[in-house]
């Protein structure tokens, strides 16, 4: 372990560097998703991405893979009313009445067996590796393993397993949750971002916000870029939020300026993942 010394130190860079994780959402949740999320990445400004290999659209995904950032985004939820997935263990108690998913992740908490979620989250990891994905970092799909501490225990012990960094919510939420989610991590050699922006929404006006005074340290901010289709509008009725994510982190050249002006290094979960496995 690195004692007191800082993330960005410990990254390589000068102790009070700003830098900044920009994560596109939801990889494989539709071609539209898929198409935004890959031109957020290598042509714009996002430096990461978190794949939902459930999702109808994952293998779309994978077969696109060209070495980029990316991480899995465990889902155990499906939460829109008409745009179905499930687990690919088919667990029976991950299933709701229709045959996908839980829509909510109170459901999702009270009727889940802990083992089948922990096989189910496990096997999408494989998956992910099975299809070539060079995995960076997990996250957890509409927080459902980030904010119950029973849950919380499947995802850590997860990334233990596969050396990976976590994607946490903001410390502040620990208040909400009852237990110490950030120590719990650390003190099994996890690697986390020190400051975590949420965003509801579309991501514009936060990030404009983070940059106006970003903080040392590593900053993260999510965004879910995708581009306007039919089939994004049938998908989901946030679809307006996504295409426009999509414009800000493609192709906006206000960001740019923003970054700029703000001193923020871009940096992936790649570099978080390499730290982690060569302290451990």
């Amino acid at each position: 372990m690195a004692g007191s010394e800082s993330l960005a130190a410990r990254l390589g860079f000068p102790a009070d560097a700003k830098l900044l994780i920009i994560v596109c959402e939801n990889l494989g949740f539709t071609r539209s998703t898929n198409v935004g999320a890959y031109e957020a990445l290598r042509h714009g400004r996002a430096t990461t991405a978190g794949l939902m290999v459930p999702a109808p659209w994952a293998r779309d995904a994978a077969s696109d893979y060209r070495g980029e950032d990316i991480g899995v985004e465990l889902t155990l939820n499906a939460e829109w009313e008409t745009y179905r997935w499930g687990p690919i263990t088919h667990s029976p108690s991950l299933l709701d009445g229709d045959g996908g998913f839980p829509r909510t992740r109170e459901d999702a908490w009270e009727h889940a067996d802990l083992d089948e979620a922990r096989r189910e989250c496990r096997a999408q990891i494989e998956r992910a590796i099975f299809w070539g994905f060079d995995v960076s970092h997990l996250g957890a799909h509409l927080g459902t393993l980030q904010l119950r501490a029973d849950f919380f225990d499947v995802y850590l012990e997860l990334a233990v397993d596969f050396g990976l960094p976590m994607r946490l919510p903001p410390a502040s939420a620990e208040r909400l949750t009852g237990f110490p989610f950030r120590k719990l991590a650390t003190d099994e050699g996890i690697v986390v971002a020190d400051h975590v922006v949420v965003t509801h929404g579309p991501a514009r006006r936060a990030i404009e916000r983070l940059l106006v005074e970003l903080p040392a340290g590593v900053s993260e901010v999510r965004v879910r870029p995708a581009v306007d289709t039919e089939e994004l509008r049938a998908a989901c009725t946030d679809w307006g939020d996504r295409v426009d994510d999509h414009a800000l982190v493609s192709k906006d050249p206000a960001l740019r300026d923003l970054l700029d002006r703000s001193g923020a290094t871009l940096v992936g979960y790649r570099a978080l993942r390499d730290l982690q496995r060569s302290e451990g």
